[in-house]
C-alpha cells in the first residue's frame, strides 16, 4: 500500500517531466487587474536645450539686436524678460517652436500674468506642469465613470491609476481621456497585465 501512496507523491509523466499542481490561493488574495497610470511630466533637461536654443537664436536674429531679452529657468518655472510687448510675444513663439523641435508639447506651459518692469520693459512667470493637479484629475475621474465603463480609477497623488478586469476597457478608456481635449499633456505609462 505504502508504493500506491509513494505513486501520488511523486506525479511525473512518462518523459520525465514533474507536473506541478496549482498551488491554493490564499483567502483575500486577488487575481491581478491589468493597470495603467495617467501622469503628466516634462522632461526638465529637454527644456533646458529649448532654453539654449532660445537663446543663440536671440543673439542671431536682427530683429533682437540691441535687445535686453532674457528666458532663464528655475526649477519649473521659467522668467522672461522682453523689451516690450511685441518682443514678448515673439518670445512666446520661440519657446513654442523651441520646445516643439525637442519633442515638448508647449501644452504644458502656464503663461502667468504679465507685469510691467522699469520703463516699458515687461516681465512673465511662465510655469512648466508637472503632474496632474487635482481639477484635471477630478475631471478626468468624472468622465469615466460617466461613460459606464468597467473600471477603477483611483486618484494617486499627482497621477491616476486606472484599472480594469480586461485590456479592452483599459484601451477604450485611453481613448475616452485623450477625446476630452485637455490641454496639458499626458502619458499612460506603467502597464501591467
Amino acid at each position: 500500500m505504502e508504493s500506491a501512496w509513494r505513486a501520488f507523491d511523486d506525479v511525473s509523466d512518462p518523459a520525465g517531466i514533474v507536473l506541478d499542481w496549482p498551488k491554493p490561493r490564499h483567502q483575500g488574495e486577488l487575481p491581478a487587474m491589468p493597470t495603467f497610470d495617467i501622469v503628466s511630466k516634462t522632461d526638465l533637461n529637454e527644456v533646458d536645450n529649448a532654453l539654449d536654443g532660445i537663446k543663440r537664436e536671440l543673439t542671431q536674429r536682427f530683429d533682437f539686436k540691441g535687445a535686453k531679452c532674457t528666458i532663464d529657468r528655475a526649477e519649473a518655472v521659467l522668467t522672461i524678460n522682453a523689451d516690450d510687448d511685441l518682443k514678448l510675444k515673439q518670445m512666446h513663439e520661440l519657446l513654442r517652436v523651441h520646445l516643439t523641435r525637442r519633442k515638448l508639447d508647449p501644452g504644458a506651459l502656464d503663461f502667468g500674468k504679465v507685469e510691467k518692469a522699469a520703463g516699458q520693459s515687461v516681465r512673465q512667470s511662465v510655469t512648466v506642469k508637472q503632474g496632474v493637479d487635482k481639477d484635471l484629475a477630478k475631471r478626468i475621474v468624472k468622465a469615466v465613470k460617466d461613460s459606464k465603463m468597467k473600471v477603477q480609477v483611483a486618484i494617486q497623488g499627482d497621477e491616476l491609476r486606472v484599472s480594469a478586469k480586461k485590456i479592452d476597457d483599459l484601451q477604450a478608456t485611453i481613448a475616452l481621456v485623450k477625446g476630452l481635449g485637455v490641454e496639458q499633456p499626458l502619458q499612460y505609462s506603467n502597464f501591467r497585465d
